[in-house]
């Protein structure tokens, strides 16, 4: 089948790479000149395990290639897919300027009829406006389909290559049976392919993702007040997650979620909400916790010191900065409040992360009182305190010895629950974490 892809961003270079390895000849496009000059030459723009791979085994099977020519991609493809951003408004809901600027562009480049794919995160009603807007400019028959991706960051190519389910909304047999084809690879062990009305099918994927981060909200509010009762929340979470009913995932308290998908999902289903006249309640307390849990590793550092005026002059090493581990994205980040906050209070920052140094450093902006590491083990060098902010794989397992050696104390708050409190009281660190009790 022939693809075209618009937007070469996270889900567009990742759905591109994955068609193309099951056999389709696959065009990517974005507007970004420099982007699609990197892209060809082989350089990945995000870090995402695996990607790369896939990426140069099918351009050099000719199956993938880049183009900055709209005309190109759609007047060579049968099925175009819409991957640009949908970055949140200032009221909450979802921009659709890109979107609708790639449908205009795909209706004045039509040569035939197509299948067009919402593939971006759109609020409901977003096909009926795409459908509307290529209509303006094109004589051509097309239907829009919605097809939502989900996708978990560093996990994304096994998700995309063996998801748990396909959402296609479509209004016409035909279009979901060309959609059906297209995925039949991914699911050979039965997966479902879900073939329902567009409106269902953009409703899931804001659903999905505002179902996960209730989760975690609830989770993190239950953690603050295991602090209060004396409990160890990583009990009462194996005590809860073994019931059938509810299952482990997502029941890991820490310092709040962050990344390109929940924040704003969550808040454009709201926004969503409000535009037909309903209340999304929920939702609103689930963004509110999420904010405040942010703080609380705060409030520990502050209650530590006996105050505000006492972390002035110290230094905090920083152990990840990425909003979870496997990715170099730091939208939302929780280490962003944690460093900003340590800032303005007068604190010196040493941060590492194994990914994500480069674009935290573009998002924080560059600060005279933040520097960066190239190992873990340099962020404690004269360190007051270590502050862990994402659960990476390699600080699972330091040498405790060597971090007392580098620290000018023995001091720990861990915002992911990285370390047991068995190893943090034989090793006599100070530890503070989510939902536990303190080691002294």
């Amino acid at each position: 089948m022939e693809i075209a892809i618009i937007g070469t961003g996270y889900v567009g270079l990742v759905a591109g790479a994955c068609f193309a390895d099951s056999g389709n000849d696959v065009i990517c496009v974005d507007k970004n000149t420099d982007k699609i000059a990197a892209l060809e030459k082989g350089d990945i723009p995000i870090y995402e395990p695996g990607l790369s791979d896939i990426v140069e085994r099918n351009v050099k099977n000719k199956r993938l290639s880049f183009t900055t020519s709209l005309d190109e991609g759609v007047q060579k493809s049968e099925v175009i897919f819409i991957a640009v951003g949908t970055p949140q408004d200032e009221d909450g809901s979802a921009d659709l300027t890109h979107v609708l600027a790639v449908a205009e562009a795909i209706g004045k480049a039509m040569n035939g009829p197509k299948i067009i794919v919402d593939k971006s995160t759109v609020p409901v009603g977003t096909a009926q406006k795409v459908h509307s807007t290529i209509a303006k400019f094109t004589e051509y028959s097309f239907e829009v389909v919605s097809n939502p991706e989900f996708l978990k960051e560093g996990a994304a190519i096994d998700d995309f290559m063996k998801p748990d389910r396909v959402v296609i909304g479509a209004s016409s047999e035909e279009a979901a049976k060309k959609m059906e084809e297209l995925y039949s690879p991914f699911v050979r062990t039965n997966n479902p392919i879900l073939i329902m009305d567009v409106a269902s099918a953009e409703m899931t994927k804001y659903a999905a993702n505002a179902m996960l981060a209730t989760r975690i909200s609830f989770m993190n509010e239950i953690a603050n007040l295991c602090e209060r009762v004396g409990a160890d929340v990583g009990k009462v979470r194996v005590g809860v997650g073994t019931d059938s009913r509810i299952g482990m995932s997502f029941l890991f308290p820490g310092i709040g979620y962050g990344g390109s998908c929940f924040p704003k999902d969550v808040q454009a289903l709201i926004k969503t909400a409000r535009d037909f006249g309903s209340e999304l309640q929920i939702g609103e307390v689930v963004e509110k916790v999420n904010a405040e849990q942010k703080r609380t590793i705060i409030k520990k550092i502050v209650d530590h010191f006996g105050g505000q005026e006492n972390v002035r002059g110290k230094t905090f090493a920083i152990w990840g900065l990425a909003f979870k581990p496997k990715t170099d994205d730091v939208r939302e980040a929780p280490a962003l409040v944690v460093c900003d906050e340590l800032m303005k209070m007068g604190a010196k920052i040493q941060a590492y992360d194994p990914e994500a140094v480069e674009t935290f450093s573009e998002k924080l902006g560059e600060n005279e009182a933040v520097s960066y590491t190239e190992t873990n083990y340099d962020a404690l060098k004269g360190a007051d305190a270590l502050v862990i902010c994402t659960e990476w794989n390699d600080f699972r397992h330091p040498t405790f010895s060597k971090m007392k050696d580098l620290m000018n104390e023995s001091l720990i708050f861990d915002g992911r629950n990285v370390f047991s409190l068995d190893e943090m009281s034989k090793n006599k660190f100070t530890y503070y974490s989510v939902g536990r009790p303190v080691i002294k």
